[in-house]
């Protein structure tokens, strides 16, 4: 194995095998008590603004509420479930368990009843808390399936206020002495992967992969977690690794964090709160560049923004690679800057300096788009079973395209079919209950990622596509549908696409429409905004602009790679349709099943039928 194709870097920081996750409150609280930790909604309409939670009071309330759960019935070791949207409650039940000595569960808020029992029944959970009615009535479905859960809590109707209340005459060294039980080898969560292969499995991360991670991360990323006055607002789920540790990481750093789970409300709440750093995924960066271009088109500024969009990424590109930013360019990116550009950084807030993305990739395009707004996306790399990060881009250093060098206390090396391999303080213990899929998932302390990639000389590492998503066509040409698929998604009518054409004579692809995105396209186009998906998907207008979309997507590859044949479906993939996991990432082998029919169609419908360029 030639050098090149590992890359390990030392802790910064000394292990502390002793630590555990409610330690870092503590800490925390002992360096700053009134820092702002959190700030939550106050008020509503014009007036609504934000109030701020310190870290001593945050401490108060988690002890008030560990209290509530010990006199419960909830035992050190404990797992509970909890099913909830991201709110400031969220962390605040997260370190009561922790101060509890329990473990929790965590269950995304839409998963379905089935999946809901799996993940309860599987874990051995004894209590469940949810945030509404809407979520316990889920629970009660499955509930004769649950014969361990002897609680279920409901946030809506006064549950943590009840808690409390009932733990009043639990004493202070009790909880004292339940947090301090776990050490770092301990199971601190039991996370369960969001299966968009086979049935989920439950990741035991253990107090040590949050805790050393969150040390050497802050140390890492100090630009943006330790400059004082850092503060994110957080709307991508709790329940997933990488807002749960981003979460841990802010009280260990001391940024001050606020919630936004609705992301239709994700503007007005971002120019309220002003963020330094934001925490989200590449669908929310289409959406915001996406939704700025329709705008602009509706305001007949179509053109001025598509200028300036390309003199964005030209500018970016340009200072990437070392070279000379020509005269004009200068000239007419300080002009945008005043006309585009500031608009966009004032819609976020005007603080935001960074933005951390993962769990897909984003794409050179909107890189280098955002870095001229002034907002360096620092994108990383990393599963469940990594604790999230086991890569990212520094502050310092950035490679627009790659998920930058390994972190500290981290090691990834490529396997000889370049699957990326990772080991260090970030990787999970095991596969709850599950030897045979724990064997299989690691060679020897390495965990096996299923992803594909590969390092440049400095060690910035690329993700080209996942292991068992590679098509291979009935010519034996080996295409990884992700490189197509990225940048037809950025296309504001697209909705999702996924790439076909394993033992087929060519790539096709299937396409569903962006309801959200639709309406506003249409009208700019002179086109009933009200037209439905079914109707949409047929117009030729529409067939046009996603064959654009293709034509964009295919210069990108080889002849052989490129996608010849598309059809767009009259239905929208939505988690509630079993289609996307709560990330939003396609579940591929479901789609292919349920979909099988309008893929077998486009490879038996002659060409000729389909008014789809074969260039």
């Amino acid at each position: 194995m030639s050098a090149a194709a590992q890359f390990e870097v030392p802790a910064i920081v000394p292990a502390d095998p002793d630590a555990n996750i409610a330690d870092l409150l503590i800490e925390r609280v002992k360096a700053t008590p009134s820092l702002a930790l959190f700030a939550v909604p106050e008020g509503s309409g014009e007036g609504a603004g934000w109030r701020d939670i310190t870290a001593a009071e945050f401490q108060r309330e988690v002890i008030a509420l560990a209290k509530g759960f010990v006199a419960a019935g909830i035992e050190p070791g404990d797992k509970v479930g909890f099913l909830a949207r991201t709110t400031y409650e969220w962390t605040l039940v997260d370190f009561a368990l922790f101060f509890a000595g329990a473990v929790m569960v965590p269950v995304y808020e839409t998963s379905s009843a089935s999946q809901v029992s799996w993940i309860l029944s599987d874990s051995g959970a004894v209590a469940v808390l949810t945030e509404s009615a809407e979520h316990t009535a889920r629970v009660e479905e499955v509930r004769a399936d649950l014969p361990l859960v002897r609680e279920v809590w409901t946030m809506a109707s006064g549950a943590l206020d009840t808690l409390r209340a009932g733990g009043a005459d639990v004493p202070d060294e009790e909880i004292e002495r339940r947090r301090g039980l776990a050490v770092g080898s301990d199971i601190a969560t039991l996370i369960y992967t969001s299966g968009s292969t086979g049935r989920p499995k439950g990741c035991v991360l253990t107090h040590s992969n949050f805790v050393e991670l969150a040390r050497n991360s802050a140390k890492a990323l100090e630009e943006v977690v330790t400059t004082p006055g850092a503060s994110t607002l957080l709307f991508i789920t709790t329940a997933h690794v990488f807002a749960r540790f981003i979460s841990i990481l802010d009280v260990h750093a001391g940024v001050k964090t606020g919630h936004q789970p609705d992301t239709k409300q994700l503007l007005p709440a971002l120019g309220s709160f002003q963020p330094t750093f934001l925490l989200a995924v590449p669908r929310v960066f289409e959406k915001v560049y996406n939704s700025a271009e329709q705008k602009a088109e509706a305001g007949g500024k179509g053109k001025i923004f598509r200028a300036a969009a390309h003199t964005a990424i030209e500018h970016s590109t340009l200072l990437q690679e070392g070279k000379k930013v020509p005269l004009g360019t200068k000239i007419k990116f300080a002009l945008f800057d005043k006309l585009v550009y500031g608009k966009l950084r004032a819609a976020m807030g005007g603080r935001v300096t960074y933005a951390v993305s993962g769990s897909a990739p984003l794409g050179p395009r909107l890189g280098h788009f955002f870095h001229s707004l002034g907002v360096t996306i620092l994108e990383g790399y990393g599963l469940t079973e990594t604790t999230a990060p086991a890569t990212v881009n520094l502050a310092k250093k950035s490679k627009i395209g790659t998920v930058g060098p390994v972190l500290p206390g981290v090691g990834v090396r490529l396997a000889e079919d370049g699957e990326v391999e990772v080991r260090g303080i970030n990787v999970f213990k095991e596969y709850w209950q599950n030897a045979e899929a724990t064997a299989a998932a690691f060679d020897g302390d390495w965990f096996k990622t299923g992803d594909l990639g590969s390092f440049d000389d400095e060690g910035f590492l690329t993700i080209t596509g996942r292991k068992k998503e590679i098509i291979v066509t009935a010519g034996g040409k080996n295409v990884a549908p992700a490189a197509l698929e990225d940048p037809i998604r950025a296309n504001p009518i697209v909705g999702q696409v996924v790439v076909v054409g394993d033992q087929k004579p060519f790539i096709s692809a299937l396409i569903t429409l962006d309801p959200e995105m639709l309406p506003t396209w249409l009208g700019n186009n002179g086109l009933p905004a009200d037209m439905s998906l079914a109707d949409a998907a047929k117009n030729p207008a529409v067939r046009a602009e996603v064959q654009r979309a293709i034509d964009i997507a295919n210069k990108g590859v080889s002849r052989a790679e490129s996608i010849r044949k598309f059809t767009i479906l009259d239905t929208e993939w939505t988690e509630a349709s079993g289609h996307l996991t709560p990330k939003l990432s396609i579940k591929r082998n479901v789609i292919l099943d349920d979909f099988a029919d309008a893929i077998e169609e486009i490879y038996t419908v002659p060409v000729t039928t389909t008014n789809v360029s074969l260039g």
